[in-house]
């Protein structure tokens, strides 16, 4: 299963792994140079559980430019609540207060969940591509 939004939660062989990995590309000093600067956030509900992780990559390297500045999941025990919605428009601010002007987000044509909480936040389509075989669209969000 991939968890989008997660940094590669869900290639690497232990939390411990990722977390140490997360916290390099939040710091402008360790950042991989194969990748970029990355904020991730956890979301969790009124009992404490996570039900959803988002990330914001702070700009576009060669590879992201069709994936765009945000990735976020939702357990599937927790969808259809409003969770991806509210996620991103936290992010929003995040992303404001960090001077971004504008997010690019992309979603994939048939996932329509996504396509409306990217609209609901104010996303406008800018494009389309194909990603191994798979039509998907580029939205835009000013900030």
């Amino acid at each position: 299963m991939t968890i989008n939004g997660s940094e590669l939660l869900d290639k690497t062989e232990s939390y411990e792994e990722w977390l140490a990995s997360v916290a390099r590309n939040a710091n402008p000093l360790t950042v991989s140079p194969e990748w970029v600067l990355t904020d991730t956030f956890f979301a969790i509900d009124s009992e404490n559980k996570i039900v959803g992780i988002i990330d914001l990559r702070h700009t576009l390297n060669e590879f992201l430019i069709n994936f765009g500045n945000c990735g976020y999941s939702v357990r599937p025990s927790e969808r259809k609540k409003g969770y991806a919605t509210g996620m991103l428009k936290q992010l929003l601010i995040v992303a404001k207060e960090a001077g971004l002007k504008q997010l690019h987000l992309s979603v994939e044509r048939d996932n329509l969940p996504s396509v409306k909480t990217i609209i609901n936040n104010g996303g406008i389509y800018e494009r389309s591509f194909d990603y191994e075989g798979i039509q998907a669209d580029i939205y835009k969000i000013t900030l």
